[in-house]
C-alpha cells in the first residue's frame, strides 16, 4: 500500500494501515492541517468548496473531509459529482477560502486524494504546500467548539456554470461548431466526464457516441488516457464513421484525442494544437514543463512568441505562465491552461477551442496533426523500491553527460543535437520517470533505452 506527502496534496491507495496508506486517520489529520493553513491566511470567507470525481472511495473520503473542515469551524459547500477544472472555478466564482477535490487523476481506482487549492482556486505554491506538511507533521489541531462549528450546504449548479464560462469565451465559437455537425465517440471512464462533456458538447450541437460515461467508478481499462489503454475508442470511432474521440482522465483535467482514422492524435499534440490556435487570434507567449514536446515551441516561434520551460507540475507551469504572461500554457499529458478562463488545466476548454479550430480551419483531425512537426516522445518509469537512490542515480549521470546542454530545475534534462532526455521522481507514483523524444520512434526509444540501461547498470 502506498501514501504519498507532497506539496500538492496526499495521495494514496485505499486500505490498510495508518502512514502507509489514504487511511481515514491520514485523511482527517492532512484535512486538519489544510483548515489551520487557511485559518491564518485571514480569508474574509469561511467556505471551503469540495467536489469530487466518480471513484468508489470518493464518498468516503469526501464525509471525513466534510466532517473534518465543519468541525474546525469552516462552512462546507459540496458540489458534489464534478471535475478539478469546475471545482477550481467554482472557487473563484464563489469567492471561498479554498477548496479541496478528492481525486487521484489518472491513478487506478484503488488510489484516492486531496488536491489543495488556495483562494484564487490555483494549486498550492511550493511553501505553502510545505507548510500543510509541516503542520499535519506536528499533528496538534485545535477544533471548534460547538456553537462555533462550521455548516453544510450542496450545491451542483457549479457545473453547468463552469460550461456557460467556457462557452462564452471570446475564441469559442458555438454558431460556427453548430454548423459544422461534428459526431464524436466519447471515453470518460466512467467517471464525471461522462456527463459533463456530453452537456458541453449537447450545447455546441455535437453529436456524442458515449463510451464509458457512467459515473460509477468502475474504470473498465487503465484510467491514464495512454495509446494502450485506448484500443476500444480508437475502434468505435472507425465503426461510427466519427469525426474523431475524445478521452479524459477521471478528473477531466487531461485531454487526448483520436484521429477519424482510429489513430491517436497524440497526447502531447493536445496542447500544441490548441495553442496553435489561440496564437493565430492572440498572438503572445506559451509555457510547457521540461518534459513536454518540443513541437509547443516550434508552433510558438511560427507565431512570433515566446516559449518557456518550467518545472513539471501544475502550480510550476502557472508560476512561470504568470512570469512570462503566456496567453497558454499547459503539460503534454494534455493538459491545457488557457488564463482567459482560469489559472487550470482543464478538458472542457480545451474541447471547446478545439472544435472551435477544427470548424475554423475545415480540415479533418488527421489533416490538422499533419500540420505539426513529427516528433515522439517515449514515455517510460522504473519502479522505484527502498534501495534506489534516486539522487545518486542523477548525479551519476549528470557527471557522465556533462559535456551536453544540462537542466536540473526539476531531476534532470540532457539536451542532445538531435533530441532530449528527462529524468526524474514522480510527485504522484513511487516510480522515476525517464522520458526521451526526437524526430520518429525509433530515434526517441532508442534514447531512453539507452538511459534506463544506464540506470539499471549503476543500480
Amino acid at each position: 500500500m502506498t501514501l504519498i506527502k507532497s506539496i500538492s496534496g496526499i495521495r494514496g491507495t485505499i486500505g490498510g494501515e495508518v502512514g502507509q496508506s489514504l487511511t481515514p486517520l491520514d485523511i482527517v489529520r492532512f484535512t486538519s492541517a489544510y483548515a489551520s493553513f487557511i485559518k491564518k491566511q485571514n480569508c474574509e470567507s469561511k467556505t471551503i468548496i469540495i467536489g469530487r470525481d466518480a471513484r468508489i472511495s470518493g464518498e468516503m473520503v469526501s464525509n471525513l473531509v466534510t466532517g473534518t473542515l465543519i468541525s474546525c469551524g469552516f462552512n462546507v459547500l459540496d458540489i458534489g459529482l464534478s471535475t478539478t477544472p469546475t471545482v477550481e472555478v467554482a472557487v473563484q466564482i464563489h469567492q471561498s477560502a479554498g477548496g479541496i477535490i478528492i481525486t487521484a487523476s489518472h491513478n487506478p481506482k484503488k488510489w484516492n486524494a486531496l488536491k489543495l487549492l488556495n483562494k484564487k482556486g490555483e494549486f498550492l505554491s511550493e511553501i505553502d504546500g510545505e507548510q500543510i506538511l509541516s503542520l499535519a507533521e506536528k499533528n496538534n489541531f485545535s477544533f471548534a467548539e460547538v456553537d462555533k462549528l462550521g455548516s453544510y450546504n450542496f450545491d451542483n449548479s457549479f457545473n453547468n456554470l463552469h460550461i456557460e464560462k467556457v462557452l462564452n469565451l471570446d475564441l469559442v465559437n458555438v454558431e460556427l461548431v453548430k454548423k459544422s455537425n461534428f459526431k464524436v465517440v466519447l471515453d470518460a471512464v466512467n467517471s464525471t466526464g461522462g456527463f459533463m462533456i456530453p452537456k458541453l458538447l449537447e450545447k455546441m450541437g455535437v453529436e456524442c457516441v458515449r463510451l464509458y460515461c457512467d459515473p460509477n467508478g468502475e474504470f473498465p481499462h487503465n484510467p491514464e488516457p495512454l495509446p494502450e489503454n485506448l484500443t476500444e475508442i480508437s475502434k468505435l470511432v472507425i465503426e461510427e464513421n466519427a469525426d474523431f474521440g475524445i478521452v479524459v482522465d477521471p478528473d477531466v483535467d487531461r485531454l487526448a484525442l483520436v484521429c477519424e482514422d482510429g489513430s491517436m492524435f497524440g497526447e502531447e499534440y493536445t496542447l500544441v494544437a490548441i495553442s496553435d490556435f489561440v496564437l493565430s487570434k492572440t498572438p503572445g507567449n506559451t509555457v510547457s514543463n521540461l518534459s513536454s514536446t518540443r513541437a509547443l515551441r516550434d508552433v510558438t516561434i511560427n507565431h512570433k512568441g515566446c516559449y518557456n520551460t518550467s518545472a513539471v507540475g501544475e502550480v510550476n507551469v502557472v508560476e512561470k505562465m504568470k512570469e512570462t504572461n503566456a496567453v497558454i500554457g499547459g503539460e503534454g499529458n494534455g493538459g491545457i491552461i488557457y488564463p482567459e478562463l482560469h489559472y487550470g488545466r482543464d478538458a472542457l476548454v480545451g474541447i471547446a477551442l478545439f472544435l472551435t479550430q477544427l470548424a475554423e480551419r475545415e480540415l479533418s483531425v488527421l489533416e490538422l496533426r499533419k500540420t505539426y512537426p513529427n516528433y515522439f516522445i517515449s514515455k517510460n518509469k522504473i519502479e522505484l523500491t527502498p534501495e534506489i537512490d534516486v539522487n545518486s542515480i542523477l548525479e551519476f549521470l549528470k557527471e557522465k553527460y556533462k559535456n551536453e546542454q544540462i537542466t536540473t530545475i526539476d531531476g534532470l534534462k540532457i539536451d542532445f543535437e538531435d533530441g532530449w532526455v528527462h529524468l526524474r521522481k514522480s510527485n504522484t507514483e513511487p516510480i522515476i520517470r525517464i522520458y526521451a523524444e526526437s524526430e520518429g520512434k525509433d530515434k526517441a526509444n532508442y534514447f531512453a533505452e539507452n538511459m534506463i540501461n544506464e540506470i539499471k547498470n549503476f543500480i
